[in-house]
């Protein structure tokens, strides 16, 4: 081993904790392994890779991840790949064969992958002899990133009897640590995990009240610091109010939030990277994947969700062993904000047997689109994947594939050009197919719900492939087998409805362990350290409380009332009889300033009573609307 890990990586030993990973794994064990932000967490699972017969499999949420991993393995003369759904056609079968006549020996894929029956069957082929599962808090932990394929992760790759499997994060906790073990039959023992200490990061608590003061104090910070900064929101609206104003007093910033075009964010992203761009102002949709060792700050100018957010957003700083500031200015104003996001994102029991009424039924097999799924029973795409997840590892239902039905299509040549070159029957029905397309901006979309070639997919396939067109898949039909069961709807309900509950009950916990990190009295690392489980120095001499500086309160704000006003408004938003605000929560999401499908469907996120009542909890404004309903 120490021979491939000189020749083949260009290090003279292991870093701390990879040897045993390494041992454990060529014993044939699984291991779970956690490692802080940088600390070598690749190496674990790339060199047994190296020193095992067969094929590696490596499970990333991350497309540029992978990208990047692909890249620095095939400098080394690695032979990796990747697949995605970045891929073009011709390059996704040029791997695939590569893949059957055994020449790759790491394979990236994202757990989406794994619902893909055809890959799921060619995996059985290729005989994979080590499965490595980065990101494996995303199993337990239900966050911003959270991927419900995730759920199905360790089912599969036992089904699969993969020999050796190695989960991999760096945010778990004692209680994610057993889950994560229990899914993959870990023992105890077989736990590696890095102390948590990094001490040249410099953990700060600044506690401010007031829009004014803190941009004032966030200002300073960055003035003070030579150096890439990120600065983490909780709203897209503030993401660009803070960029506007950071470029207005002289700094290079800009904003990125899942509410811009994803061109926009691209440029957004590249720019800091290069260091076009010194400060990016952000939710929490940036960030993961970004590999940038400068980084001299992270400043979280809203409450970060939870420890675990805190320690993956700060881990982006100071990568290259140099000093970096992690700083919070804390405003106790920000928790209703952060709980309303938690309480927003369950959906409400009438919802939930929307989706399951439509989804379940008798055996057989049923196909929807997710996205029309999402909006017409009003629940975010991402908690609709998850309540498919839980009905597949509940036995209720198997994916069977899925089918576009939908394509976006740019003709390179003329279409009497494109034509000419083909047989007469291909042409035919080619040119059909185009005739029934709508057309605009130098493109066509193409719906198989609106022409009548059955054989739209494969057509527009060899089309690509030719060179003559470029075809973008746009709306997705998923297939499933319905099993039989003795479960009446009504159990099915309250199990995931309990599931829901549970979540909401443990994100709620996450902030009030943020508001007591905020307030400890001793060394943050060490309270940082003790809420992970791991080993730190009691004092460890770069945070405030190590520096003297004691904690100023930082309480729970109090509830505020409901003016007349708002209670008026209230009352004719019910009068409107909006289709997307038809029940109470429905309708309290929207006045808290929480988008749903529904409501973004309709339309109405620039209503003037978006967001109204964004400052009074869930719970208050949720009691509201069931109140005026019910009158």
């Amino acid at each position: 081993m120490r021979e491939i890990l000189q020749t083949r990586f260009g290090h003279a030993d292991f870093r701390p904790g990879q040897r045993e990973v390494v041992e454990r794994l060529m014993d044939g064990k699984p291991v779970l392994a956690v490692f802080p932000t940088g600390g070598g967490k690749s190496l674990c699972y790339q060199l047994p890779a190296l020193a095992t017969e067969g094929l590696a499999l490596v499970v990333s949420p991350l497309i540029a991840l992978m990208r990047d991993q692909v890249g620095s393995l095939l400098d080394r003369g690695i032979p990796a790949a990747r697949l995605d759904s970045t891929l073009d056609p011709a390059t996704e079968e040029t791997t695939l064969a590569s893949l059957d006549a055994g020449e790759i020996k790491l394979l990236y894929v994202a757990p989406e992958r794994f619902a893909n029956e055809t890959f799921r069957r060619s995996l059985k082929r290729w005989n994979p002899s080590l499965a490595a599962i980065d990101e494996a808090h995303c199993m337990i932990e239900w966050g911003h990133n959270f991927r419900p394929d995730y759920l199905k992760l360790a089912r599969v790759i036992r089904r699969m009897r993969i020999p050796r499997v190695l989960a991999l994060t760096a945010t778990a906790t004692p209680p994610v640590a057993r889950e994560i073990r229990r899914f993959f039959r870990i023992a105890a023992d077989d736990e590696v995990r890095l102390p948590f200490h990094r001490p040249n990061l410099d953990l700060r608590v600044t506690p401010l009240s007031g829009t004014d003061a803190r941009k004032a104090a966030l200002l300073r910070r960055l003035e003070s610091i030579d150096g890439p900064a990120i600065v983490y929101v909780t709203r897209q609206d503030t993401a660009a109010e803070i960029a506007t104003f950071l470029k207005s007093r002289g700094l290079s910033a800009r904003a990125y939030h899942a509410g811009l075009r994803a061109d926009f964010r691209a440029r957004a992203q590249q720019s800091f990277m290069d260091g076009g761009t010194r400060v990016i102002v952000a939710t929490i949709a940036f960030g993961m994947g970004i590999d940038k060792s400068d980084i001299r700050a992270v400043i979280h100018y809203n409450l970060p969700k939870s420890p675990e957010n805190l320690v993956q957003e700060t881990g982006r700083a100071g990568r290259d062993g140099r000093p970096a500031t992690c700083e919070i200015l804390a405003n106790p104003g920000d928790l209703t904000a952060l709980e309303n996001f938690i309480h927003a994102d369950v959906p409400g029991r009438p919802a939930l047997a929307n989706m399951l009424d439509r989804v379940l039924g008798p055996a057989g097999t049923v196909e929807f689109s997710i996205h029309e799924l999402s909006v017409s029973c009003d629940i975010r795409r991402t908690v609709v994947e998850t309540i498919l997840a839980h009905l597949e590892t509940e036995g209720l239902l198997s994916p069977a594939g899925r089918r576009h039905t939908s394509w976006r299509v740019r003709l390179l040549r003329s279409e009497p050009a494109i034509l000419a070159g083909r047989p007469r029957a291909e042409a035919c029905r080619l040119r059909n197919l185009l005739t029934t397309a709508a057309r605009g901006r130098g493109r066509l979309v193409i719906d198989a719900n609106t022409c009548d070639e059955p054989r739209a997919a494969d057509l527009l396939r060899d089309l690509e492939l030719a060179g003559d067109a470029v075809v973008e898949p746009r709306r997705i039909v998923h297939r499933f087998r319905r099993k039989k069961t003795n479960r009446d709807a009504q159990s099915i309900i309250r199990t995931i409805a309990d599931r829901f509950d549970r979540r909401e009950r443990e994100d709620l916990a996450r902030t009030d362990r943020i508001m007591r990190y905020l307030n400890h009295p001793g060394c943050l690392t060490a309270w940082l350290a003790s809420h992970f489980g791991a080993d730190s120095p009691p004092d460890c001499g770069n945070c405030d409380r190590c520096r003297g500086i004691p904690p100023a309160p930082v309480q729970r704000p109090p509830a505020r009332g409901i003016s007349n006003d708002e209670l008026t408004a209230v009352h004719n938003l019910v009068r409107a009889r909006h289709p997307s605000l038809g029940t109470a929560r429905q309708l309290a999401r929207f006045l808290c300033g929480m988008p749903s499908p529904a409501t973004r469907a309709a339309r109405l996120l620039h209503d003037e009573n978006h967001g109204r009542l964004e400052d009074v909890p869930f719970p208050d404004v949720l009691i509201l609307t069931r109140a005026i309903l019910n009158q």
